[in-house]
């Protein structure tokens, strides 16, 4: 496997222990933020796998997709556009907020 794919790989399987350290402590806005990036960063190293270039800084999961070259299962696909949705680039405090209203242990769990 190629340097750089790995290290996509290794990065994601990080992010997905800090969504599990983030579930413990209750941070469950976070928990889905992690588990976003982590599917990003495996689907990034997917992208440089199929490609062989650094993929695009972008972070629409269905974009992605659409660039390793892979069709997903439509329970998949709908995973995906609500992970989508939990991408923090910077949201203001208000934004924040009412996310974290939505979202509780169940919603993180699930």
């Amino acid at each position: 496997m190629d340097k750089d794919v790995k290290n996509w790989f290794d990065i994601s399987a990080y992010d997905i222990a800090t969504a599990e350290a983030m579930y413990r402590s209750g941070r469950y806005l976070y928990v889905l933020f992690m588990c976003q990036q982590a599917v990003e960063k495996m689907l990034k190293g997917l992208v440089q796998q199929e490609t062989g270039n650094m993929p695009p800084k972008v972070h629409d999961l269905e974009r992605l997709l659409i660039m390793a070259k892979i069709k997903p299962e439509t329970k998949q696909l709908e995973i995906l556009r609500v992970l989508n949705g939990y991408y923090i680039e910077s949201r203001y405090p208000e934004e924040i907020e009412m996310l974290m209203k939505e979202i509780n242990g169940e919603v993180a769990q699930s």
